[in-house]
């Protein structure tokens, strides 16, 4: 039986902690590389953006930071997937105004990839203001909950958390991303079908979820309650 520990006590980070935070920073850069590339849904009105292929797998991520190593550890990790998406941001917005190549076939390609990296720094700033606050919803609802539920419930939580913080997300993000681009109708549309798929995927995965949930549980000997912390997303570091 793992043991029930605070936030405050927990020390050093496991080898299966990095490769979680990792994971996590990935789908988030990787996500907002596929943002712009939009897509019908059969031959329906609804749209989504390329990013729904692997966005939901970072909340998912967030959900088992949370339960497992508590909500400060999760924010730590959020605010690291936040410094590396500005940094690769900030990146493309600088390749994509170098100089003209000097060949004409060099000239098509640079402009296929500025066409997209380009978007990259404005679809990235619209991104980590809707990323921080969809993340910390997500986790501040699931850390509350745990308590609340005395950590019982785990599926009905990791739902309820994450529907939470897609919404917040998906409500900031998209209008900030697209307006002046479309109009408010479609940015609707996409906000409600994004929101929907994406919970839809998480309830399809949450087996899978709960089971790994059990077993890092097992594995790193701690089931993370978050009493007596302060739920500032902008003071990350444990209290002594």
């Amino acid at each position: 039986m793992t043991a029930k520990t605070n936030s405050k006590g927990q020390q050093g980070l496991s080898v299966t902690f990095v490769v979680l935070a990792v994971t996590f920073c990935v789908c988030l850069i990787t996500s907002n590389l596929f943002v712009p590339r939009l897509w019908r849904v059969g031959n329906t009105w609804m749209q989504l953006s390329g990013a729904v292929v692997i966005f939901p797998i970072s909340y998912i991520i967030n959900d088992l930071l949370t339960e497992v190593y508590g909500y400060l550890k999760a924010m730590k990790v959020i605010w690291m997937g936040f410094a590396m998406s500005a940094f690769v941001a900030l990146a493309a917005g600088l390749v994509s105004i170098l100089p003209a190549p000097i060949y004409e076939d060099s000239q098509k390609i640079a402009d296929s990839f500025n066409s997209l990296f380009g978007l990259i720094p404005r679809t990235t700033a619209a991104s980590l203001i809707a990323f921080i606050l969809g993340s910390h919803m997500n986790a501040w609802v699931l850390s509350k909950m745990k308590i609340a539920t005395k950590g019982k419930g785990f599926g009905w939580r990791a739902i309820a958390s994450s529907l939470a913080g897609e919404l917040s997300d998906s409500i900031f993000f998209y209008p900030l991303a697209f307006i002046g681009t479309m109009n408010a109708k479609t940015i609707m549309s996409i906000i409600v079908t994004q929101v929907t798929v994406k919970t839809l995927y998480e309830v399809v995965i949450l087996p899978v979820t709960a089971l790994i949930s059990r077993k890092l549980k097992a594995k790193e000997g701690i089931d993370t309650f978050d009493y007596d912390i302060k739920y500032n997303p902008f003071k990350i570091k444990a209290e002594e």
